[in-house]
């Protein structure tokens, strides 16, 4: 019997990435590694199945549980550090280092890719900017960054095969690794993410509050639309600045556990994004259960939001364009249509995406 080995950056929340990794553990019925495991009994029962991962010697590091990213410059030594002997097939679900683990003579290597690290590859100013980096720590950071893409690349060629988790993420594995990718979209769970096609009232954010997923700017948006109210699910570090900016209309419901995310997607009147995503796994699953999508138009929502049956795009982050999307959203409403739209997800069901990931596995496995 083929052992298998499941390899994921970090476990310490649940978001797409850890969904994506739940469904690979359970597959594959795979022993799991990663830098650090620090879920909680709940989201380890959800995301890990019960188990345990396999950690590196940065889970031991000083205040590792909650500052685990200050040890960044010792991620790819961690990583290669994880001793993977005895399994035939590594299986790397990978946003950052997850993808460098070292191989052995014999074993397979596939890397089911969410993106290539986004702070060292995609948008380093960025990054610096919302964390409040500058100065010498900057100049520090952005030395470690050189390095760290140099590591990146060179990881990248032990790679036997890159899965893409869009057409998005697989142009910039071509881009920065000079490799092809193919291209699967995460799993979205039927039976969880269920169709409502009962009452719909307010509108939905769910997301991890930091500064990327620009949910000030939503905020500045409902703070223009008195009558209308929504709810901020989920948490972070950005919790206290967004409180401060929010309207009497706006409120948060902190991190929910699936069920209640569910029904708060069911509920709603569509769910609002406007982070530039490598996909966005939460916008597949609103649409299954029949509720539109009100996104960003760019990156990996032109992938997966669909406008012929509810949702729709606004072109920019301005809080003004968020706010007319939202009202032609109002303007629109009798005409939407729960059971098309959920249709339209069909082909992302999870029973699919285990079905073309064992069979791309398959043909690296047999192939010499």
């Amino acid at each position: 019997m083929m052992r298998v080995a499941v390899v994921h950056d970090w476990l310490a929340e649940i978001g797409g990435a850890e969904k994506v990794t739940r469904e690979l553990i359970d597959l594959f019925d795979a022993d799991v590694f990663a830098l650090v495991d620090f879920l909680s009994p709940e989201d380890r029962n959800f995301v890990l199945h019960g188990k345990h991962a396999r950690t590196s010697f940065i889970q031991q590091m000083p205040f590792a549980r909650k500052r685990f990213r200050w040890y960044l410059p010792f991620f790819p030594v961690a990583i290669e550090r994880l001793d993977l002997r005895g399994f035939d097939l590594i299986v790397s679900s990978s946003y950052a280092v997850a993808k460098g683990v070292r191989k052995q003579p014999g074993q397979k290597h596939v890397c089911y890719i969410h993106t290539p690290m986004r702070f060292a590859w995609v948008d380093e100013d960025g990054y610096f900017q919302d964390h409040g980096v500058q100065g010498i720590k900057a100049r520090l950071l952005r030395w470690v960054m050189k390095r760290l893409r140099h590591w990146d690349k060179a990881s990248s060629e032990t790679v036997d095969r890159f899965i893409a988790n869009s057409e998005n993420v697989a142009s910039r594995v071509r881009k920065f690794y000079g490799r092809d990718a193919a291209v699967l979209l995460p799993p979205v769970d039927p039976e969880v993410f269920s169709l409502h096609e009962g009452p719909r009232s307010g509108y939905l954010v769910a997301a991890r509050l930091v500064p990327y997923k620009r949910i000030d700017r939503i905020i500045e948006a409902f703070n223009q639309l008195p009558e209308l109210r929504l709810t901020i699910a989920g948490d972070g570090p950005d919790l206290g600045r967004l409180r401060s900016m929010a309207g009497p209309t706006i409120s948060f419901a902190g991190h929910l556990q699936q069920p209640d995310l569910v029904i708060a997607m069911q509920r709603s009147s569509a769910l609002v994004c406007a982070a530039h995503e490598d996909l966005g796994l939460t916008v597949m699953e609103a649409q299954a259960c029949g509720t539109p999508v009100i996104a960003l138009k760019a990156g990996g929502y032109l992938e997966t939001v669909d406008e012929l049956h509810g949702s729709r795009f606004f072109p920019d982050t301005e809080p003004l364009c968020i706010r007319e999307a939202v009202l032609r959203h109002e303007t629109a409403k009798p005409d939407l249509a729960p059971l098309r739209l959920r249709h339209t997800m069909s082909p992302f069901f999870r029973d699919q995406f285990r079905e073309r990931f064992q069979t791309l596995v398959l043909q690296v496995m047999n192939h010499a």
